[in-house]
């Protein structure tokens, strides 16, 4: 069976870690898998919907390309969330490169699968 990824409405809030103590824990004590150019730092929550923060290192540009990369990033999490097991705070971390949305999309649906974090469904781009 073939799945696809479709918009599943918005980003809310409580999908949010914004708190400095929540990513410092996440960077520090969490799981992490990597690919050339991004990580997924990743920890279980103990709830049933998942967290996500999409930190941007240091010299990553000027206001211009940081603020487009986390619009790719919110976006490519949207388009994944439905396909996501439940339960996970994660921190999506992309270094600076050749940044585009489809490659976003690449990037994440491969650091997802290496972490085991997507559901048992083939997915299409």
């Amino acid at each position: 069976m073939e799945a696809y990824l479709l918009k599943t409405g918005r980003f809310k809030r409580d999908e949010h870690i914004k708190r400095p103590a929540d990513i410092q824990r996440l960077f520090k004590t969490g799981k992490r898998v990597s690919v050339y150019g991004a990580k997924l730092f990743y920890m279980p929550n103990n709830s049933d919907f998942n967290r996500i923060g999409f930190p941007i290192p240091r010299g990553y540009g000027n206001a211009v390309q940081r603020n487009a990369s986390k619009r790719y990033s919110r976006e490519t999490y949207r388009l994944f969330k439905t396909h996501l097991n439940t339960g996970y705070d994660m921190l999506f971390f992309v270094y600076p490169g050749n940044d585009s949305f489809h490659s976003r999309c690449e990037i994440f649906k491969t650091l997802c699968q290496k972490a085991g974090l997507l559901k048992d469904c083939e997915i299409s781009l």
